[in-house]
């Protein structure tokens, strides 16, 4: 096949980009390979304890993120307009670019033993629930995943052919026989690409554990990776958890590929066609109980951090010396990892879209999912060894906490903008071949202007993404290379609550604003799948 020159510098910048990251994750392994013999690797009890403990809060936190947005979705399917819903738009995207810490302030507010929630349980009559352990774990897992599935779901159901409502309608269906025959074929449709999505990112989950876990019988393979290298330096245990964690989260991957890709175009609240089911008082009522109950559930944490943050002596927080150094490291990072990974993902996605669907090319090409297979703490630990072992870890940690935070980023950067390039292309590209535009003049003239507001959310994701994140920087951080999550962090874990709280709302809205370009987007009904 012959092509253009622009072709072939596409193509070839996507092989580059491709052969860096894949260069990156060989180092990190190499290093940790080469680091390995001089320990010990750790007994199969032990990790086989992991491992079953990883799945099983991946499972329940799954479980119980899917069986909840079952009925939010079939709600909100039935409600395109209905008062608040800029609000529950929000609240769909929201957790997803939002801080871990600032929300576990949140739902330890929520849920703690003098909480909200476990008072209303007392009055009931019920023991108070701790928010430590596997329950906190799921509360919180919950809390992220939630609006997720919703946003899956509810993406599922758009995809129903107007027609079949129509012929619903005519024949009288019951709200029984439209879930039957119509809702619930499109939910089982777009259920195993959520559950599976949701189950990755559980196995993965890191923050939550660390925080919540209470305790080395709630530990998982993340959080044991980076207790092998932070506390005991066992380059063997932690290479050995290294593998199994890719080995798990391999094969769900694998899985998850099996599922339908049901997030082509996005969910939005925009107008739903004419619902049978939607009449009537008690429809009504189910549904508004339904959308605030969950409305309810993901606002009250954020809610309570922000008047918990209130409460501090915020004067005082941003006076520190300490802060100022942390707030300066933390935007640094998140600018370059954001513009970083925004440019990456954007450079593979135009590669991939140069070859002919199916080549092998293009799917060497298609990386940025295969990113989450590699656990952000399992190449920082290989990168935290190598750089050990050159004897420059204090210069290289920005290097590399950039790097890990550009790559885990690259997942949502190719949901939102992937879409949008395809149907772009699809659009104008004949016509700019027809007129002759080509490279900058075509980037300038018919590209950015209708591929901005994409363009935009993914570097509004993953700079919020990079700016929340404790992965790398826990394996990295000291007093002189420390992030707003890592200072909140060690307020927390020196009981100062007043300065977390003041620290969870200033690092919440730094991310808020870094965000406000996709939630302006997705709430208006623009595009996202971020």
């Amino acid at each position: 096949m012959i092509r253009s020159r622009e072709d072939r510098v596409w193509i070839s910048a996507g092989f580059l980009s491709l052969a860096g990251i894949l260069l990156f994750v060989a180092l990190a392994v190499a290093a940790l390979l080469a680091a390995a013999p001089e320990a010990s690797y750790p007994p199969l009890p032990y990790l086989a304890h992991l491992t079953a403990f990883t799945l099983w809060q991946a499972f329940l936190s799954t479980l119980l993120s899917v069986a909840v947005a079952v009925p939010v979705a079939l709600a909100l399917a039935r409600r395109g307009a209905f008062p608040g819903r800029g609000i529950v738009a929000a609240l769909l995207v929201l957790p997803l670019g939002l801080p871990v810490l600032p929300a576990v302030f949140g739902l330890i507010e929520i849920w703690g033993r003098q909480g909200l929630a476990n008072d209303i349980l007392v009055w009931f009559g019920a023991p108070r629930l701790s928010i430590y352990g596997l329950a906190g774990i799921l509360i919180a897992h919950v809390f992220f995943n939630l609006p997720l599935a919703v946003r899956f779901l509810l993406t599922g159901l758009d995809a129903v052919p107007r027609d079949e409502w129509r012929l619903a309608a005519s024949l009288g269906f019951s709200r029984l026989s439209l879930f039957r025959f119509v809702e619930g074929p499109a939910l089982l449709r777009a259920l195993p690409g959520a559950a599976g999505l949701i189950f990755m990112l559980c196995m993965t989950s890191f923050t939550i554990i660390l925080t919540l876990g209470g305790g080395p019988a709630t530990s998982t393979l993340e959080v044991a990776i980076y207790q092998a290298l932070k506390f005991d330096f066992d380059p063997a245990r932690a290479l050995a958890l290294t593998l199994l964690q890719i080995a798990l989260t391999g094969l769900v991957f694998q899985a998850l590929r099996l599922a339908p890709d049901v997030e082509e175009a996005g969910s939005t609240l925009s107008s739903r066609p004419f619902r049978p089911d939607a009449v009537g008082l008690i429809a009504t009522l189910s549904d508004g109980a339904i959308i605030l109950l969950f409305t309810i559930f993901v606002a009250a944490p954020l809610a309570a951090a922000t008047f918990a943050g209130l409460n501090a002596d915020l004067l005082h927080l941003i006076s520190d010396p300490l802060f100022h150094r942390a707030l300066a490291i933390s935007l640094g990072i998140a600018i370059a990892a954001g513009l970083f990974s925004t440019l990456l993902g954007y450079t593979l996605l135009e590669a991939r879209r140069r070859f002919a669907s199916g080549s092998l090319a293009r799917r060497s090409l298609g990386l940025t999912d295969f990113i989450l297979l590699l656990p952000p703490l399992a190449l920082g630990a290989g990168w935290f060894v190598l750089q050990l072992r050159l004897v420059w870890l204090g210069a290289g940690a920005p290097f590399a906490v950039i790097v890990i935070n550009a790559l885990m980023a690259m997942p949502f950067v190719a949901r939102a903008l992937g879409p949008a390039l395809d149907s772009h292309a699809l659009r104008t590209e004949r016509l700019a071949l027809s007129l002759g535009v080509t490279g900058w003049n075509r980037l300038r003239l018919i590209d950015w202007p209708a591929l901005k507001t994409p363009f935009l959310t993914a570097l509004a994701f993953a700079m919020a993404l990079s700016l929340g994140d404790l992965g790398a920087i826990a394996l990295f951080g000291d007093q002189n290379f420390i992030t707003l999550p890592a200072l909140l962090y060690a307020k927390l874990g020196s009981y100062r609550g007043t300065d977390a709280a003041g620290l969870s709302l200033i690092l919440g809205l730094v991310c808020l604003a870094l965000m406000a370009p996709a939630l302006r987007a997705y709430s208006s009904g623009g595009t996202s799948r971020a």
